[in-house]
């Protein structure tokens, strides 16, 4: 089969347990790049990590979708759009979210600036090596961001049914870290309007994921393959299921595609 877009997650996917992308992946993506298929890279991680996973020759290749849709910056396309929370709606989420836990850990991405209200050390809630800037808490109730994360004790249910039609809510990391951005922003919102631009049909796209923060873009591309890690709810969606980010998956059907 051929295809001729190649949409990748990060985080379970391309990327193994070290954070790491293996050299088999590398040279496989390296391979079907010569050979004319163009590459997105789709993840909720911001433009800094991406930038730290990938060498030049990686970067120079991609187009690329941050914070699960909401920021899209693709030098090959000219698309640059920044799709941010309202503030008034940051603001409301903010004041629920404290009033419900005082103690929940909420940070606050905004264009690759990440910023929090108390200083935490995030390594082990979402394993980054940095921390986010500290900035009072009326400065963050005006934020037009980019995506908000928190961590912490709370009534999911209440919380989507109160922010369900105001904010796209993804819940990962196997129900620990919860993802908020604009209700226009999404990965597969953000995929069409790439594929759009390049003139090519989501039929001809092949995607792989891992986790809920993918499940839109298997609904809408053409070949959906899930790693082998993936919860179980993608894998029901796939056609066809490949080996764990740890044992090269995504590689083991880009080389097929190359023979």
């Amino acid at each position: 089969m051929k295809f001729s877009v190649i949409v990748l997650d990060l985080d379970g996917t391309l990327l193994n347990s070290k954070k790491e992308i293996s050299n088999r992946n590398y040279n496989a993506i390296m391979d079907c790049s010569n050979m004319g298929m163009k590459f997105i890279f789709a993840t909720a991680r911001p433009p800094r990590a991406v930038r730290s996973f990938m060498n030049e020759e990686m970067l120079s290749i991609g187009s690329f979708v941050y914070y699960n849709g909401a920021y899209i910056d693709c030098k090959h396309t000219g698309i640059n759009k920044h799709i941010s929370i309202e503030s008034e709606v940051t603001e409301e989420l903010l004041n629920y979210c404290l009033n419900c836990n005082p103690d929940l850990d909420l940070s606050f991405e905004v264009k690759d600036v990440w910023m929090t209200l108390k200083e935490c050390d995030y390594s082990t809630v979402i394993q980054v090596k940095d921390n986010p800037v500290v900035k009072p808490l009326e400065e963050l109730r005006c934020l037009e961001a980019s995506k908000i994360l928190f961590s912490g004790k709370i009534d999911m249910i209440s919380f989507q049914e109160k922010f369900k039609m105001k904010l796209n809510i993804v819940i990962t990391d196997n129900g620990n870290l919860v993802q908020v951005s604009s209700p226009k922003a999404s990965k597969e919102i953000a995929v069409a309007a790439l594929c759009k631009e390049m003139n090519v049909s989501l039929e001809n796209v092949l995607v792989f994921g891992d986790d809920f923060n993918d499940m839109g873009l298997f609904n809408i591309c053409g070949w959906p393959v899930a790693m082998g890690n993936s919860i179980d709810e993608l894998k029901l969606k796939s056609r066809e299921i490949t080996d764990t980010n740890d044992k090269d998956g995504v590689a083991m059907i880009l080389e097929r595609l190359c023979e």
